[in-house]
């Protein structure tokens, strides 16, 4: 399900008197020494504003959850410089820890445990925390107070990791992946959850594999790979330039193709024809190719016409991993 939020004016993230939240300068994460060291994370820049969602995805073995550690000062960076909420993430955690929301991709509440009594243990640990009514209340679990951890349902206990996470109230919100595993209804109430927490002026940093999510919630988004940041900006900005892709089959022996602004790749098989056309002018391109086919009289199988989107910016990103990027350490 995709969720429109609306979004205040946020200031240029390259304008050096933004509000800025995390700032990272040549960001960099190194495993092991000399000749079998890897490098990780590979000198990125990262600039979250005050107020924003941002996605950070992925590929894989691309150094996200690297990344994630230093940002979270869950480890200190080997390279550049790194700023989260005014202070080193790492060697000042004690200051700024506080201050930070984390919601792991598992929780761990013991079974027996009612929810209410799973939260208030955690806001035990807490130096401020909110009241665990109003936290339930939050995360629309009220009615589920006095049920055992055993008896909720996945997305409930999802949501108990996300009362646990805003339960300080924190200006910094950290979601790894909040979503996974969830059934398409409690994925959309926890969406809609996030929502309100940005809309609340909650700076947030989600990770998640469901691109679709990213699309609705994130106000920017940056694709990771092989330790670099390969694209970043708003949803428009990311997909700005990556063309958009049309696919059909049809009997092998077809006429030549019409002239086409885009590429096209056939291939035939089994006495069929699977055609594919990148392009960047897909309505004139598509036009052409349905006139085309009603000249000769040729049924279009599986026709398929897609602008570009998130998902197709990261999958061609993803698919120029060499065969040998298995090799060393990917975090």
């Amino acid at each position: 399900m995709s969720t429109t939020h609306l979004s205040p004016a946020l200031p240029d993230p390259a304008d050096q008197s933004a509000d800025l939240v995390i700032r990272a300068r040549g960001l960099e994460r190194r495993y092991g020494t000399g000749r079998t060291a890897h490098l990780a994370v590979a000198g990125i820049d990262l600039s979250i504003l005050r107020g924003e969602l941002f996605a950070l995805l992925g590929t894989n073995g691309a150094g996200k959850t690297s990344t994630l550690e230093m940002l979270e000062g869950l480890a200190r960076p080997t390279g550049g410089t790194l700023a989260v909420l005014g202070g080193d993430p790492f060697r000042d955690r004690r200051s700024i820890r506080p201050r930070q929301g984390l919601m792991l991709q598992t929780g761990g509440f013991p079974a027996d445990l009612t929810a209410r009594e799973a939260l208030a243990m955690w806001c035990s640990t807490l130096t401020r925390a909110r009241p665990v009514a109003d936290l339930l209340e939050d995360v629309e679990l009220a009615h589920r107070a006095s049920t055992r951890i055993s008896s909720l349902s996945g997305g409930e206990v999802r949501r108990l990791d996300l009362a646990c996470a805003i339960a300080g109230d924190p200006e910094l919100l950290f979601l790894d992946e909040p979503t996974t595993g969830l059934d398409p209804e409690s994925r959309a109430r926890a969406q809609h959850l996030i929502s309100g927490l940005r809309e609340r002026g909650t700076t947030i940093v989600l990770t998640t594999h469901y691109l679709d999510e990213a699309e609705a919630l994130a106000d920017r988004i940056a694709i990771m790979h092989r330790g670099r940041i390969e694209r970043e900006g708003d949803l428009a900005e990311v997909i700005a330039g990556h063309p958009a892709r049309i696919r059909f089959t049809a009997r092998a022996d077809i006429p030549a193709l019409p002239q086409l602004a885009g590429a096209a790749q056939q291939v035939n098989s089994r006495g069929a024809a699977a055609v594919e056309i990148s392009t960047d002018r897909l309505q004139e391109d598509l036009g052409e190719l349905l006139a085309w086919a009603s000249r000769h009289d040729l049924a279009l199988q599986d026709l398929d016409a897609r602008a570009p989107s998130l998902e197709s910016v990261f999958l061609g990103i993803a698919d120029d991993t060499p065969a040998d990027s298995s090799e060393g350490i990917s975090r």
